[in-house]
Formats: C-alpha cells, sequence, structure tokens
C-alpha cells in the first residue's frame, strides 16, 4: 500500500492514519470539520491536499449512520481502489449501502476492537491498535484486493484480523462493547444526585465500573442507534437478572428464615455465573486467562513513583503482568496494586521490602 485517503479524523480514523503514516503510506485526511482536518494533520497524521488520483485504500471512519452514503461516494467518485469502513457495526450499513447503489465487490466493512474514553483527533495514537482484533466482514462479493489490502491494513497497524459473519459481529458487540457501555453509564447515573458523603467513599470498585461511562454521549446515540435490537436483546437477559437480583435481596431482608436462604442462595448463584463468565474474558495476549497474585505498594503521588517500582520489581527479576492504583481519599498517597504470577510473590514483597517500599497485607 503506497496511499490511503482518510475520511473522519476522529480517534479511529486520526490514529489508523498515523499508523500508516509513520510507515510510509502517503495519507490524505477528509473531514467535514476543517479544524479537525488541520489538528490531525498538525500531528503527523498525513496531508490535508485531496489525492491527485485514486489512492490504494479509503478508510471511511465515520459514524455508522453516515457510512453508506460516505462509501457510495468514494464508489460513485472512484476515489479509492478499495474502500472500507471501521465503523462498530456492520449489518446494517452494508445492507444500506447496497440499497443507495453501492456495490460490494470493493468495498469490505471492518471494525478495530480498539478505543478510548476520549474522542478527537487530539485522543488518538499510532498504536491505538497494537495487538487488537479487528475485524473483517468480507462476502462472496468481496474483491481478493481488497481483501489484501484490508490485510495490509490491518499489518501495519499492529492488529489481529478476525473474520466474522457482519450480524454475527454485531450480536457479539452488543454483548463485549455496546451494553457494557450503557451499564456503565447506569451505574455512574446513580452518583449524579448522590450525597457528597457518599461520593467521597468512591473506591477502585466504583472507578473501574464507570471508566467507560466518560464516553462521548453523541457518539454513543450514533453507535447505538445502528444497533438497536442486538443490544435490546442483550439488556433484556440483563434486567431479568436484575430482577431476580432483586427479589433475592429483598428475601435476604426478610424476617422469615426460609426466604432469607432462598434470597442468598439466588445471590451466591449470580454471583458464580458471574465467576464463570469473567474466566471467559480473554487475558494477556489473547492468550487463556491466567491466576495473579496482587501486592500491593503505598506509593505517594510525585514523579517518578511508578517508574522506581517498575525498576525494582525488574531488578528482582519479576515481570508485572498488570496494574491498578488505588487513590487514597483526600491524600497525595494511594496503593498501586501490582499483579504477578503466584510464584513471584515472596520475591517481589522481598525485594521491594529492601528497597524501602511499605506493602500492605491482602
Amino acid at each position: 500500500m503506497r496511499t490511503a485517503l482518510v475520511l473522519g479524523t476522529g480517534l479511529i480514523g486520526t490514529s489508523a492514519a498515523l499508523a500508516l503514516s509513520a510507515r510510509g503510506v502517503r495519507v490524505h485526511l477528509s473531514d467535514r470539520d476543517a479544524g479537525r482536518v488541520r489538528t490531525a494533520a498538525s500531528l503527523g497524521a498525513g496531508t490535508e491536499s485531496e489525492p491527485g488520483e485514486p489512492v490504494d485504500l479509503a478508510i471511511v471512519a465515520v459514524p455508522p449512520a453516515h457510512i453508506p452514503a460516505t462509501v457510495a461516494d468514494v464508489q460513485r467518485r472512484e476515489l479509492a481502489r478499495g474502500v472500507i469502513d471501521v465503523g462498530s457495526v456492520k449489518g446494517r450499513p452494508r445492507r444500506e449501502l447496497t440499497e443507495l447503489g453501492g456495490e460490494l465487490a470493493s468495498y469490505l466493512g471492518s471494525h478495530p476492537m480498539s478505543g478510548r474514553e476520549q474522542s478527537g483527533p487530539l485522543a488518538a495514537t499510532a498504536n491505538l491498535f497494537e495487538g487488537r482484533p479487528w475485524v473483517l466482514t468480507p462476502t462472496p462479493a468481496t474483491d481478493t484486493e481488497v481483501l489484501n489490502l484490508a490485510l495490509e491494513l490491518i499489518a501495519l497497524c499492529g492488529a489481529v484480523p478476525v473474520v466474522m459473519d457482519a450480524d454475527a459481529h454485531d450480536r457479539a458487540v452488543a454483548l463485549v462493547s455496546h451494553t457494557p457501555q450503557l451499564l456503565s453509564s447506569l451505574v455512574a447515573a446513580r452518583l449524579e444526585e448522590a450525597d457528597e458523603t457518599a461520593v467521597r467513599l468512591c473506591g477502585q470498585g466504583i472507578r473501574d465500573v464507570t471508566r467507560i461511562a466518560g464516553s462521548d454521549p453523541a457518539m454513543w446515540v450514533d453507535i447505538l442507534s445502528a444497533n438497536p435490537g442486538p443490544v435490546a436483546d442483550v439488556l433484556a437477559g440483563v434486567a431479568n437478572d436484575l430482577e431476580g437480583a432483586v427479589r433475592a435481596l429483598r428475601s435476604l431482608d426478610s424476617a422469615d428464615e426460609d426466604k432469607r436462604s432462598a434470597g442468598a442462595a439466588g445471590i451466591q448463584e449470580l454471583l458464580r455465573r458471574g465467576n464463570a463468565g469473567r474466566t471467559r474474558v480473554p487475558g494477556k495476549h489473547g492468550q487463556a486467562p491466567a491466576v495473579y497474585e496482587t501486592v500491593m505498594v503505598l506509593i505517594s503521588d510525585s514523579p517518578g513513583e511508578l517508574a522506581r517500582i517498575f525498576a525494582d520489581a525488574g531488578s528482582a527479576g519479576v515481570n508485572i503482568e498488570d496494574v491498578r492504583i488505588e487513590h487514597a481519599t483526600g491524600q497525595q498517597a494511594g496503593y498501586v496494586q501490582l499483579m504477578v504470577e503466584p510464584g513471584a510473590v515472596r520475591v517481589l514483597e522481598g525485594a521491594l521490602r529492601e528497597r524501602g517500599w511499605a506493602l500492605r497485607q491482602q
């Protein structure tokens, strides 16, 4: 691939452009918002100039509702040899494209499974897709050249190609992406008018659950509008579980011992199912989930503290598999949770104590 056209310079489009530009591809940038194009170009994502001839690949990175018309326009104007979109919904845009008279030979729907809570070109990074799945949804009509261009794009971005049926993809992302966004927002909405004393008690659990609730509402309305049925199906199942949990909790509050026992059994079963589902979430590098031990270290909120911990762990020959930070309320300190292989716990704890770190026992 020598040339590309990125239409839509938000987070995904600009990140793809940055990755391609860094690998020598000449990238042309286009967006209805000229300011976003200038910003993306200033970051090194590409050029604001229009291509003088058809590019190898056009990457449509616009909201799902605008994908069919944008793809059809690229095809009509013969701007590229092949065109893909990177929207988070695949079935409906493809059907609408055919209704608009677009053809499927030079078009391929795709979806990089990567993102951030922030949006826009300033949130973009060239390594956004590295190691992440990138779904491709070809049809029997898809031209081999277009599929190869898409695979080259994915390789240049450092992602991992996954081929799926379009509607199966939409059902999958309803479960693993779209519904979690809504559930995170539902929990965070409980905090909007909560008592300030309650809010000050927020710990790592509520931070984990509500992290993605900071996403752009307008962007998510666009996404959910393109995939409402599958998301509603998943939410209906969640609603049934919630109703069961409410009944079980009411029973736990009963004076009747049998009802309390039944309520406890109901909550325990829900938590068991949650444990079982959690074990199916892929672990590091997409491998089977691993069980890690946690070493908690007290740190001050000052520059270089995390770097010192990682350096000390490295000196002890211990690999940090994952890390989380739990900030202390009202203090310039907190705990860093270092996840390591079970056999490395004693080595790491000993090394950190020797270097003066204060550890918290689990």
